[in-house]
């Protein structure tokens, strides 16, 4: 089982960036999927994911606005815009079997996390 991130980067402030997670070793579109991150010095948080059941999605008041979550089967996408300084940091996409991720979301799987850096 695994969940697989890509594209991370190096991005200035004012940019976008998408990231992709793809479910790898089940069915993960019987999972609920979603992104969270971690900044250096920073609890964990996360940001926003997709239902398992109906494809409703939940997004951080953090980060809604600016952050959209999506997801089509095995595969979900954060796309990132206006970045900020204060959005470096790891992002982790995540997976659970909860049916509707909110606020206190705490997700059983995780991938390895990919590297944001957002430069001022």
């Amino acid at each position: 089982v695994e969940l697989r991130e890509s594209g991370g980067g190096v991005v200035q402030a004012g940019g976008s960036l998408r990231l992709t997670c793809v479910g790898l070793g089940r069915t993960f579109s019987f999972y609920t999927m979603g992104w969270c991150r971690q900044g250096r010095g920073s609890e964990r948080e996360c940001l926003g994911a997709v239902s398992r059941l109906d494809g409703a999605t939940w997004l951080s008041d953090s980060v809604k606005g600016r952050f959209a979550v999506s997801r089509e089967g095995d595969t979900v996408y954060l796309q990132m815009n206006r970045l900020a300084p204060e959005d470096t940091a790891v992002y982790y996409c995540a997976s659970d079997a909860s049916r509707y991720p909110g606020a206190g979301w705490s997700p059983d799987y995780w991938g390895q996390g990919t590297q944001v850096t957002v430069s001022s």
